[in-house]
């Protein structure tokens, strides 16, 4: 049996709320961009152990669908583009450098993966991202066009090129920090497609290296209509839709195990330590 069947688009659609169309348009593309987004958390367990998560369909649907658990780009991604392709989009992997708090481009490596999605009859082809551990991220897919700020569910986005040596257009995608009144750049990339064997050596890399943040503290990220939450290491902030940040840093590790079951809706690893 191919992978791809052991997707099930069905137990997919329900466990992410989305009860609209399955109509292969834009309409449904948001619509379920949209309840991935606010229905399953990001998470870095694994990699917390030294290992790499599983990006086969199946484990995907047991862990993220199925299970109380979350994942990280790798996951998510690969799990919205076998929904996405199931409701008749086209789905192209992409690789980008995360410039969030960098120096320069140059200073990180190709390790986040997004989706470039075309939409039948839709001359446009729209960037989408459910696994983007940042209140800056992407709730909604934005059109991949310079020029355009757009606006989905309450946070603003936007496209610019950035100047490189190389022979492709670097874009880079900006979010609009309320707080600092300005953008500031989430990730770079170019449009050179990307495959599933260059996404498992990503993932095997980022879930195992001593080098990765992901296999040194818990970062953990949730959100919903009324909040933004997240867990770096001990520090929990919590951001609501309103602006006001409130943050709180945890002690012990039966409170961090409550926090993370409770308010993130994941249940932790038997044996998994959080606080170290």
């Amino acid at each position: 049996m191919d992978d791809s069947e052991r997707f099930d688009l069905d137990a997919y659609l329900e466990r992410v709320g989305w009860e609209g169309g399955r109509r292969a348009d834009l309409a449904t593309l948001r619509g379920v961009h949209l309840a991935h987004a606010l229905s399953l958390p990001f998470e870095n367990l694994e990699p917390l152990t030294g290992t790499a998560p599983s990006l086969a369909p199946a484990d995907l649907m047991a862990k993220l669908v199925r299970g109380r658990r979350g994942g990280y780009c790798y996951e998510h991604n690969t799990l919205l583009r076998l929904a996405l392709e199931g409701l008749g989009l086209t789905v192209t992997g992409l690789a980008g450098r995360v410039v969030l708090g960098a120096q320069s481009v140059e200073s990180r490596p190709r390790t986040h993966m997004m989706l470039r999605v075309t939409v039948p009859g839709d001359p446009r082809s729209y960037l989408a991202d459910v696994g983007f551990g940042a209140k800056g991220a992407l709730l909604a897919p934005v059109a991949l066009v310079v020029g355009e700020e757009f606006e989905g569910a309450g946070r603003r986005h936007r496209f610019i090129h950035l100047p490189h040596g190389g022979p492709l257009e670097l874009w880079a995608l900006q979010a609009y920090d309320r707080d600092a009144g300005d953008w500031v750049s989430q990730y770079a990339f170019t449009l050179e497609p990307f495959a599933a064997p260059d996404f498992e050596v990503f993932n095997w890399h980022v879930g195992t290296t001593p080098r990765s943040p992901f296999t040194r503290r818990p970062y953990l990220q949730r959100t919903t209509p009324e909040r933004h939450l997240a867990l770096d290491g001990a520090l929990l902030v919590e951001t609501r839709a309103d602006g006001t940040v409130s943050e709180h840093r945890l002690t012990d590790e039966a409170g961090a195990r409550r926090v993370v079951e409770e308010e993130f809706g994941i249940a932790v690893p038997e044996g998994l330590t959080l606080l170290g």
